[in-house]
């Protein structure tokens, strides 16, 4: 699960993570009156007014703005606010911003140099030990920095058995070429950042930038933090703030129905059971000439009231032209699959679309021929190239 900046530091600032004093709003008045505060309480007369979508490159699309007084605290919350902001990793039809961040500015000048790093923690997944992956050059995408200078990416593994060792924040510190104070401030945050991803259930805790700032704190300048669905059990404080307008509204909903489904660009729409054959049908559509409209597992017990709704939910894509459903049917017969096919079709109505059914495993002959004399606009296949050939066909 992905959660927005300002919840990503409030989780980190638990863990003795130095952040910007900050606070969300959701509308231009509150970002006045938040600013206030943050003067008050910090001293600070420059503020950062940041867009909160689940997005990276947002001050590139104008969603991060340095606002010099409040008067234009003002005028950026007003701009920002209900904004379709598009970015990178927004795709071109972009995010509306529904809320903001305001936070103290901590590009302040001081006695020492400001510098920008990167930081991140995830799981190696070949070696199954987290690693710190980190860099001199911060403030900036990774990508870009891995694409021009990649001499200036370094890696640093985790033993989980004794955690972050004292030795290895050393030498982070070092490679990001810290020293005095700052140093020793170094030391501090990465602990924290560490304790922060192991107890979290984290997937990635990334700040970009951490800043060293004029007077030689280590702050994170930004954070974003992904969380293991599979732990949100245990954190339910974590769950509660899962922001459901920054996510696909059917991936949403299925999700609603116990549904694995992610959306895609294509044409053809796919139900199948398991993720393994899910991947192995996707491969199927796009080699039959069309593309996958979606990622779609109802799982191993592909009930009729599971049917249905997926192919609800499939329907509400305008661009799918036809639908392959691929079932294996192994724990579940086939013939129970195809009854479930043919009440869910009777329940939703009349489907304009065409439907290639894929029924194999047991009782695969029977749910064929349930399928063929439902008098359906219905196509059975046993054969996964028979499937590909009748999207092939239908789709042209």
């Amino acid at each position: 699960m992905n959660l927005n900046e300002y919840q990503s530091k409030s989780l980190l600032k638990k863990f003795g993570v130095q952040i910007p004093e900050g606070v969300m709003v959701q509308t231009p008045d509150a970002a006045v009156h938040a600013a206030i505060v943050i003067q008050n309480n910090t001293g600070a007369n420059i503020w950062a007014v940041k867009a909160q979508v689940h997005a990276g490159g947002r001050g590139k699309g104008g969603g991060v703005k340095i606002a010099q007084n409040i008067n234009e605290v003002r005028t950026y919350a007003s701009a920002i606010l209900g904004m379709q902001l598009v970015t990178p990793q927004t795709g071109p039809l972009g995010k509306k911003v529904l809320r903001l961040l305001v936070e103290q500015n901590v590009y302040y000048k001081g006695a020492s140099e400001i510098k920008e790093f990167y930081i991140g923690i995830l799981l190696n997944r070949q070696s199954g030990k987290t690693m710190i992956v980190y860099s001199p050059q911060g403030g900036m995408s990774i990508e870009e920095v891995a694409e021009k200078s990649p001499q200036l990416i370094f890696k640093e593994e985790i033993n989980h058995a004794v955690g972050i060792q004292l030795f290895q924040c050393r030498k982070i510190a070092f490679n990001l070429g810290l020293e005095g104070p700052s140093f020793k401030e170094m030391i501090v945050f990465l602990n924290s950042l560490y304790n922060a991803y192991i107890a979290l259930d984290a997937t990635l805790v990334e700040i970009n930038p951490v800043i060293k700032t004029s007077d030689h704190k280590i702050i994170a300048a930004d954070a974003k933090l992904t969380i293991d669905n599979n732990a949100l059990y245990r954190h339910e404080d974590i769950a509660s703030m899962r922001d459901y307008n920054e996510e696909d509204p059917m991936e949403v909903e299925a999700g609603s129905f116990g549904l694995n489904f992610v959306k895609l660009n294509g044409n053809v729409g796919c139900m199948v059971n398991g993720a393994g054959l899910a991947m192995a049908t996707m491969d199927i559509i796009k080699l039959s000439g069309g593309e996958p409209a979606n990622f779609l597992d109802v799982g191993g017990s592909a009930n009729a009231k599971r049917v249905e709704e997926a192919f609800r939910i499939i329907l509400k894509d305008e661009n799918v032209k036809a639908i392959l459903v691929n079932i294996f049917g192994g724990i579940v017969r086939c013939d129970r699959v195809a009854n479930g096919i043919v009440d869910a079709y009777k329940n939703i109505g009349e489907i304009k679309l065409p439907i290639i059914v894929r029924l194999q495993g047991t009782n695969a002959e029977e749910a064929k021929k349930i399928i063929d004399e439902s008098g359906l606009k219905v196509y059975a296949a046993i054969q996964l190239q028979d499937a590909a050939d009748l999207i092939k066909k239908l789709i042209k």
